[in-house]
């Protein structure tokens, strides 16, 4: 199981004062950093720094919809998971909520133990997600390393083509071709073809595999 570091942040944003204050103690007790607000807009113009967080939210707000504010955050911020509060809400809200990718829907009042428990859950979704990006961008400077022929290479590699096949395809040849493609490992520092295969498909630049053609 991830660790949850000390910097983690739970944000709460929730109209009402003694919610917000119980919620600030809960998350500071456990050691996490509680940061609240009283409506949508204060917490949409915060900055919130790259670290794992999740978000209590209050389904019912004075200035914006909690569903509105869910789909805002996870098109910029998919880092952030949310744990949704509700007076009173339908079921339909709620399956919307979770489809939306809500870590839970719990109603007021909630319990202690169950709202400590699904925020430990969130901000360990939120340092996995935050791992991945962090890889991802990694990738995407190694990635940015290589010759516009070093590309074409690896693109055709991890497709499936032999190298001499390779170098038919590029007007190459096949001397050359392993040359690239020693390149190409040594830069995305791919310890073996799986690898390589593995990061092209993170990278999305690999083409639609060729069949019945042995890899190399």
């Amino acid at each position: 199981m991830l660790s949850v570091p000390a910097t983690s942040i739970v944000y709460i944003i929730d109209d009402q004062d003694s919610i917000r204050e119980s919620l600030s103690e809960l998350a500071g007790a456990a050691g996490w950093c509680p940061v609240t607000f009283s409506s949508a807009a204060e917490f949409l113009s915060y900055p919130r720094p790259s670290v794992p967080s999740c978000l209590i939210l209050d389904m019912t707000l004075p200035d914006l919809d909690g569903l509105e504010l869910q789909r805002r955050i996870t098109t910029k911020r998919s880092h952030i998971p949310i744990i949704f509060l509700a007076g009173d809400a339908d079921i339909s809200t709620a399956v919307r909520a979770m489809k939306g990718g809500a870590v839970d829907f719990l109603m007021k009042p909630f319990d202690v133990q169950v709202m400590q428990r699904e925020i430990g859950e969130a901000l360990r979704r939120s340092e996995s997600a935050l791992r991945r990006e962090n890889e991802l961008s990694v990738l995407r400077a190694d990635y940015g390393l290589l010759t516009h022929r070093e590309r074409e290479v690896m693109q055709l590699v991890v497709s499936g083509m032999l190298n001499k096949q390779v170098g038919g395809e590029l007007g190459i040849s096949e001397i050359t071709v392993k040359a690239h493609r020693g390149n190409v490992m040594r830069k995305m520092k791919a310890e073996s073809f799986a690898a390589l295969v593995t990061m092209s498909a993170r990278l999305r630049v690999s083409r639609p595999l060729i069949t019945n053609i042995p890899v190399n």
